[in-house]
Parts: C-alpha cells; sequence; structure tokens
C-alpha cells in the first residue's frame, strides 16, 4: 500500500466506496488500540510495533497510515475538527460567519457520531504532559487554523487577517472549554455547555 496515497473526500453525494470504508476502518482501529495501550501502560512504554499488534496489522502497514505513535493517538481529535470545518461549509449564507462557527460545533451532539467527551479529555491530558504530543497537535491545529480560515472566506468574503484571527479565536474556544471541563473533573455530562460559553465570551466582537 502507497503511503503517499490520497484517500478522496465522502460527500452526501459520493459516499466513500469500499476500499477507502476499509482504510478508515484501519485508521480508526489503529487510532483505538494506541489510546487503549496509552491508557494502560504510559505514552513512554507505548510501541509502534505494540500499537500494530494490538490493532491487528503488521509495522509496515502502520507506516502507511500513521508517522508515529503520536498520529496515531491524534487522529480521534483531529478527524472531529475535521467534521466541525465540513459542518462550517455546509452553514446557510445568510449566517455570519462566527454564527456559521458556533452553530457548527453542534455536529459534535449529532447521534450518529461517537461524541469527544472522555477521548478529547484523555488527548488534552496527554497533550499536556508530553511534549513530542503537545507539538505534534500545535503543528496540526496551525494547519486547521489556516484551513479554516479559508473557509470562512470563501463563505463570506472578509479581510484575510479578520478569517485568521477569527479562526483562531473558534479553535482556542474549543481548546478552553475542554480545559474547564477536565479542570472540573468532567463532572459535566457533555462539554457541549462550556464550549458555548467560550465561544460567546471570545466571539463578542464577532457576532
Amino acid at each position: 500500500m502507497d503511503s503517499t496515497e490520497e484517500t478522496p473526500a465522502a460527500t452526501p453525494d459520493a459516499p466513500l466506496g469500499l476500499r477507502e470504508r476499509k482504510k478508515a476502518a484501519t485508521r480508526q482501529a489503529v487510532h483505538e488500540a494506541a489510546m487503549r495501550l496509552t491508557r494502560e501502560h504510559g505514552l513512554d512504554h507505548v510501541t509502534v510495533e505494540a500499537i500494530a499488534d494490538a490493532a491487528g496489522i503488521s509495522r509496515r502497514t502502520f507506516s502507511n497510515y500513521f508517522a508515529g505513535k503520536e498520529d496515531a493517538l491524534l487522529y480521534g481529535k483531529e478527524q472531529y475538527i475535521q467534521r466541525l470545518l465540513d459542518a462550517v461549509r455546509d452553514r446557510p449564507a445568510e449566517e455570519t460567519n462566527w454564527q456559521a462557527l458556533r452553530a457548527a460545533t453542534q455536529v459534535l451532539r449529532d447521534p450518529r457520531l461517537d461524541p469527544p467527551r472522555r477521548e478529547w479529555a484523555q488527548q488534552t491530558r496527554l497533550a499536556m504532559s508530553h511534549p513530542s504530543l503537545l507539538g505534534r497537535q500545535l503543528s496540526t491545529l496551525a494547519t486547521l487554523e489556516s484551513d479554516l480560515a479559508a473557509t470562512l472566506t470563501a463563505r463570506s468574503p472578509t479581510d484575510p487577517v479578520r478569517a485568521r484571527v477569527m479562526a483562531a479565536a473558534f479553535l482556542v474556544a474549543l481548546r478552553i472549554a475542554m480545559q474547564l471541563w477536565i479542570e472540573e473533573n468532567e463532572q459535566a455530562e457533555d462539554p457541549m455547555e462550556l464550549m458555548m460559553i467560550t465561544m460567546d465570551e471570545m466571539g463578542a466582537r464577532f457576532v
């Protein structure tokens, strides 16, 4: 399998084909194995070989999907954020960009999706305590910030600087909400309420 091969993006009119579904399922299985082993043994004691074994694939196959264990661990969170970006693109044109961002977070309440909750909390804790994970996450968020700014500009032409600031503010609001949820020992059943609060505070000047 070619590690440089791109997987076509699915849309409502062009769902994933069988091959792409299998690849997505493999990525998810590797991610879940990485999360499980890290919870049981700690990140420093988990190897790529152990993750591959737990997922039922070879070390070579692992490399076709992920560059390292950090990528495998953060895959789930990146998928959730990508869904948020897709949801922003689908919002009604009459909404302001910030209204679209706020409304797009409701995708996390879609019963067809596995809600982030505990997994986001676990990944956030790991990133806060492991420089390698934190660096990988910051790099991913920088890319997502750029993509989100481009999405905002495309749906409602705006100043590039304003779009970038808005994109960054949105992602920071989500991060703060998850950190507050963790600090409260995850007493709330759903972090969505905190997300709405932090987004309202962050977005006061964008509405």
